[in-house]
C-alpha cells in the first residue's frame, strides 16, 4: 500500500525542520569548534544508523512476504495433487 503523497510531504518536511533545529541548536551551543564538530559527526552517524536498520528490517519483511508466498503456493500445489488423487 502506497503512502498519500500528504504523509510523503509531511515526513520530509518535519525531517528537514527536526534537521534545521538541531543545526541551530548545535550553532549556539557554548563549545569549541571541535566539541560542536564531534557532536555533528555522532548526529550524522546516528541518522545513518537509523536509515540503515530501518531498510534492514524492510527488506528482511519483504523477503518474508516472498518466501511465504512461494510456500503458500507449493502446499495449494500439494493439497491439489491430494485431492486429485495423484501422488505427491
Amino acid at each position: 500500500m502506497k503512502h498519500s503523497s500528504a504523509w510523503v510531504n509531511f515526513s520530509y518536511l518535519s525531517f528537514g525542520f527536526a534537521g534545521a533545529m538541531l543545526a541551530l541548536g548545535l550553532f549556539m551551543m557554548p563549545l569549541d569548534l571541535w566539541g560542536k564538530g564531534y557532536l555533528a559527526m555522532g548526529i550524522l552517524m546516528l541518522v545513518q544508523a537509523t536509515v540503515n536498520v530501518t531498510k534492514t528490517l524492510r527488506d528482511n519483511m519483504e523477503a518474508d512476504k516472498l518466501v511465504n508466498k512461494i510456500e503458500d503456493a507449493r502446499t495449494e500445489n500439494l493439497l491439489l495433487q491430494i485431492k486429485n488423487g495423484q501422488p505427491a
